[in-house]
């Protein structure tokens, strides 16, 4: 896969959230509450959006994972559509439209848990972090302006955002609130916050307001939704949006959508069950390894949990973990396996209906539980064998990840992760070939291109 930020000078962290709209200056230091110039951009990637704004989502994702991703200055629209705050069906008037409606919604959301609390409005300081009170001065601040702003709106506009607040408001009417577990949230996400990458060029400067952004997004994510609330880890996950998209809007409801699909990973028994489907694919894929990092002392795989977790944040550079986040989002593997079933499906129909083989041959089920992100997992292990092959217990085993921090090639793990991939479907499919169906070869070797033809593999 070729790095798209390639293609373009090369930017910084900071600069690449500030131009993934495409439509901010050179540096932005604080976030936007939204971005309704957005709704109208278009994409610039060929054949993925019509001329009404429409976007084909199989094209969009397909694009994602065989060019390695999109350039830095498409990523935030990009994103606004991988992850469903805009519906790839909507038209660039639509979208228009449903921008005005989500910022109301959640600036409505937002103050009906500041009403409930109106003590957690602010963060608590203790005064020994100067640069958190520098980042609750510059929020401030930046709250100020908003309240200017507000005021200088027409007055069509006004009457507009008017209706829209009343509609929300009726919407929310009745969502209630459990205090005691609302604070309990509200005091994990004030520990977690200050502990987000301060070392992010998003977050220097004025930028140190966005942590309070950020922090008003997570609360109201966990108000909101209380089967899922807080877990450690999501202030790393949702600042990654925010960093992106760079709107306070934009991200609370890309990182809401995101979250509909991957907040059981946040679960213990979620996670649980993907540190089983990791040892699971290692145990296809390199038995004596598994068998290795099976053993009690090595307790059964957690090592694999912040990578499985966060998308590999801290294991390849930062520009890098960002593009990893994209490709592993955009499903391709979910696509790449309709196509393969498809295929597998028009076979057993070829020997359903001839005449010249009625063996009862059966292709193998191809593990479809086994996403990117493991054979991502599996392509690091397999890299770093001999290392993990000379741990003895947990303890040589964190050492040896956290050596790994910043080190990785993301290129090169992801052309190992796809061969990974590609041979892992070549052995379900075809295992059976050598056995029963020689005279199939040829119609065998045929699909077989179609499936490698899915990869960029070089």
């Amino acid at each position: 896969m070729e790095d798209p930020s390639n293609r373009s000078a090369p930017q910084t962290a900071g600069e690449e959230a500030s131009s993934s709209g495409g439509h901010q200056p050179a540096v932005r230091r604080v976030a936007a509450v939204s971005s309704p110039a957005l709704s109208a951009a278009r994409l610039s990637l060929p054949g993925v959006m019509d001329t009404e704004g429409r976007v084909d989502e199989s094209r969009l994702r397909m694009h994602i994972f065989k060019n390695g991703g999109v350039s830095p200055s498409e990523r935030g629209l990009v994103w606004r559509f991988l992850f469903g705050m805009y519906p790839c069906s909507s038209t660039a008037l639509e979208r228009s439209l449903l921008q005005e409606q989500l910022a109301v919604r959640y600036r409505v959301m937002k103050r009906k848990w500041q009403q409930f609390l109106p003590s957690s409005v602010q963060m608590h300081l203790n005064g020994t972090d100067a640069e958190l009170v520098a980042a609750v001065r510059y929020f401030n601040q930046r709250q100020a302006q908003l309240q200017q702003q507000t005021q200088d709106l027409s007055e069509e506009l006004r009457d507009r955002l008017a209706f829209l607040e009343l509609q929300a408001q009726i919407l929310f009417e009745r969502f209630t609130f459990d205090s005691e577990e609302l604070c309990e949230a509200i005091r994990i996400i004030d520990k977690d916050v200050p502990r987000t990458n301060r070392d992010l060029s998003y977050y220097q400067g004025e930028g140190l307001g966005n942590l309070l952004v950020l922090r008003d997004i997570l609360i109201t994510y966990a108000a909101f939704h209380p089967e899922v609330s807080y877990a450690q880890g999501m202030n790393d996950l949702c600042s990654r949006f925010l960093e992106v998209l760079d709107s306070e809007v934009d991200t609370f409801w890309s990182f809401s959508c995101y979250m509909e699909k991957f907040s059981k990973d946040f679960r213990a028994d979620g996670l649980h069950r993907k540190i089983e489907l990791e040892a699971d694919l290692l145990k296809e894929l390199d038995p004596q390894l598994y068998a290795h990092l099976a053993t009690d002392s090595m307790e059964n795989f957690t090592f694999c949990h912040r990578w499985l977790l966060l998308g590999f944040q801290r294991e390849f550079e930062h520009r890098d973990a960002l593009r990893l986040f994209e490709i592993l989002s955009c499903d391709h593997l979910e696509l790449i396996s309709q196509q393969v079933d498809r295929a597998r499906y028009q076979e057993r129909l070829a020997r359903k209906y001839s005449t010249e083989d009625r063996s009862e041959c059966e292709l193998q089920a191809i593990n479809t539980d086994f996403t990117f992100e493991l054979f991502i997992c599996a392509a690091i292990l397999l890299e770093n064998r001999e290392c993990l092959l000379r741990c003895r217990d947990d303890i040589q085993l964190i050492q040896f990840t956290s050596s790994l921090q910043g080190t990785l090639d993301l290129n090169s793990t992801l052309k190992k992760a796809e061969r990974h991939f590609y041979n892992y479907c070549k052995r379900c499919a075809w295992d059976y070939m050598n056995v029963h169906c020689r005279a199939q070869k040829s119609k065998e070797e045929d699909f077989l291109y179609q499936l490698r033809s899915l990869f960029v593999l070089r």
